[in-house]
């Protein structure tokens, strides 16, 4: 993967629906370039020009919280039983469908999305999905190492 922007997206208020935003400063922490998305409709501006992309998420799919779920969706999209999944009114696999439909979805993307157990306002992120941050910023950094060599 060419140098992918890497996305974490989420609500830090809405308890593991911040996951992806943990794992941006996770990433950030260890020197790695991410940003953060507070609503998946931002993702067609943020993915813009870019020819690969990680995105990261929350998820509800009824896995054990922490599990991590991740899919290349260049081709074949999020598969329908996480889509739809969000706490946002729009969720990343229908930002990812906009950005098809208008021809402005990079050549490579990857999401990963962390099962969720709580989003409640004001939560905090459970502790399955708090341990699964440093798993998948580490999986991040080997995907960024295996495409540079």
């Amino acid at each position: 993967m060419p140098d992918p922007v890497i996305i974490g997206v989420g609500n830090r208020w809405r308890g593991d629906d911040g996951a992806g935003l943990a794992v941006v400063a996770a990433l950030r922490e260890r020197g790695v370039r991410a940003q953060a998305c507070g609503d998946p409709m931002d993702l067609p501006e943020l993915l813009r020009g870019e020819d690969a992309a990680i995105v990261v998420d929350a998820a509800r799919a009824g896995a054990p919280a922490g599990t991590l779920h991740r899919f290349e969706v260049s081709e074949s999209g999020i598969p329908a039983g996480l889509r739809g999944c969000s706490t946002h009114a729009l969720g990343v696999g229908d930002a990812l469908e906009v950005c098809r439909a208008v021809g402005k979805l990079p050549a490579r993307i990857v999401v990963m999305g962390i099962e969720g157990a709580q989003f409640g306002l004001g939560d905090d992120l459970s502790r399955p999905v708090a341990n699964a941050v440093a798993t998948v910023a580490a999986a991040i950094e080997r995907e960024l190492s295996a495409a540079a060599g």
